[in-house]
């Protein structure tokens, strides 16, 4: 980790940051936030480490997104979760309207998922895009395929068509504080106690161009294990335009 953390600031650190523009196709983030506790009763920690990629040209975008949450209490493994997103946007006429595609891979110790699948495609809808403020709303369908550990019934292998709703907003204070969340609500058409609520939340505060302090709010729901988690926690975010 210390040697990701050094490569990621070598690399930021020698050029020169703005935001997307005409001439920007490209964009690295990377974000390292946790909580330490350590007492003579005891210690506890989690680590959060995000890494994101951005391909951006005028009517195209690709994104990828890789997470790790890692965290142990009183020697008990608490948290080993992995989430790998890739999505693909089109912007075919109108910039407000886009087409969306997206894989993602997951696997929680948390949320009891040995591994789970999900790919899709779908409709989105910027309804304010200007420099200071993004709020967009998507939804479409997503096929699933899932092997879910229930202490009850032992592996759970299914496959299921979600409807996947999402809301996200970006908000920029002063170019100083940027506040971001992300919504999403996903139902399976076969059954309707059979839904998955993630939402994540961050705020930032810019230290320098490319650096700033970040507080990072993660819930997660999947009802079908009756498994959810909270983390808050803090740390520092990266971030290089080129």
């Amino acid at each position: 980790m210390k040697v990701l953390l050094k490569l990621l600031f070598l690399v930021i650190s020698h050029h020169v940051f703005s935001q997307f523009n005409d001439t920007t196709n490209y964009y690295i983030n990377y974000t390292s936030t946790g909580i330490i506790n350590k007492t003579n009763e005891g210690n506890a920690y989690v680590l959060n480490n995000n890494i994101k990629f951005n391909i951006y040209k005028k009517s195209i975008s690709l994104n990828t997104a890789n997470s790790w949450i890692y965290g142990e209490q009183q020697d008990n493994l608490t948290n080993n979760d992995y989430v790998s997103n890739l999505d693909l946007n089109l912007f075919k006429t109108k910039r407000h309207i886009y087409y969306w595609a997206l894989t993602t891979f997951e696997r929680s110790y948390s949320l009891k998922i040995n591994h789970r699948l999900q790919s899709g495609a779908g409709v989105g809808y910027y309804i304010i895009d200007n420099k200071n403020f993004v709020l967009q709303v998507s939804d479409g369908l997503l096929y699933e395929k899932s092997d879910l550990y229930d202490s009850e019934a032992g592996n759970n292998n299914y496959q299921t068509i979600r409807n996947s709703f999402r809301i996200k907003f970006r908000w920029i204070l002063k170019d100083i504080i940027v506040l971001d969340n992300t919504d999403f609500l996903q139902h399976s058409f076969k059954d309707g106690d059979d839904y998955i609520f993630r939402s994540n939340t961050n705020v930032s505060v810019k230290l320098r161009k490319w650096l700033s302090f970040t507080i990072a709010v993660n819930y997660n729901k999947l009802n079908l294990t009756k498994r959810e988690n909270l983390l808050l926690n803090y740390g520092l975010t990266m971030e290089k335009y080129f």
